[in-house]
C-alpha cells in the first residue's frame, strides 16, 4: 500500500472539507474531481483523529474494507469532529486551530504470541465476545507504554474486559500509514 504526498494532501483536504461542512452544518462537503486515482479507491480501514490546540478532540475509524478510502475518510472525519461521544463537538471557531491525523490501516492479522507486537509499528485490536477495542500504532510510543501497558490499557479502557482481559481475548495486529495536516 503506497500513498504519495499528493494522495495524502488530497485525503487531508477531503477530511478538512468534511469537518468544516459538518461543523457548520452544511449539507455535504465538496468532493474533489480527481477521486478516480487508484490509491483513493483502495478498500481498507482508516482512522481519522482531530486535534485542537494539540489536544485530541475526536478519533473514529473502521476496519471495514467495503468502501473506498476517500469515502471512509470523508465520513469518519465529520463523525470524529462531531459525534465522538468522548468529546464535545467541534465549534466553527475551532476550525482554524484544528490538526487532522489520518491512519490508513493494513489488514489485521491474528497473533497468539504477544512477542509479535512491535511497539510503534503495530496497532492492536482485541476482541472477546462482543467486546472489542483498538489502539493505533502511535499510541504506545506517545504514552511511553511497554507491551503489557499497551495491552492492559486497551483491554480495560477500550474493550472493557479488565486489565488482564487481553490474556483470554483474540489479539490482532496491524500497521498504518500515518500522516497529518502538519506534515
Amino acid at each position: 500500500m503506497r500513498l504519495t504526498t499528493s494522495h495524502k494532501r488530497l485525503l487531508l483536504k477531503i477530511a478538512g472539507d468534511s469537518i468544516a461542512s459538518a461543523v457548520r452544518t452544511e449539507r455535504s462537503p465538496a468532493v474533489p474531481p480527481d477521486l478516480t486515482v487508484p490509491a483513493l479507491q483502495l478498500k481498507c480501514g482508516v482512522f481519522v483523529s482531530v486535534y485542537v490546540d494539540g489536544r485530541l478532540r475526536g478519533c473514529l475509524g473502521t476496519f471495514s474494507e467495503e468502501e473506498p478510502l476517500w469515502q471512509n475518510v470523508q465520513r469518519l472525519a465529520a463523525s470524529a469532529a462531531t459525534a465522538d461521544t468522548r468529546f464535545s463537538p467541534l465549534m466553527p471557531e475551532e476550525l482554524g486551530s484544528m490538526r487532522i491525523e489520518i491512519s490508513v490501516l493494513s489488514p489485521h492479522k491474528r497473533i497468539t504470541d504477544i512477542r509479535e507486537i512491535k511497539l510503534g509499528k503495530h496497532g492492536i485490536y482485541l476482541q472477546k465476545g462482543l467486546n472489542r477495542g483498538t489502539f493505533l500504532p502511535q499510541v504506545a510510543p506517545s504514552q511511553q507504554w511497554d507491551v503489557y501497558e499497551f495491552l492492559g490499557n486497551c483491554a480495560k479502557y477500550k474493550a472493557g474486559i479488565g486489565w488482564e482481559g487481553w490474556k483470554t481475548a483474540e489479539i490482532y495486529i496491524f500497521e498504518a500509514i500515518i500522516f497529518n495536516s502538519e506534515d
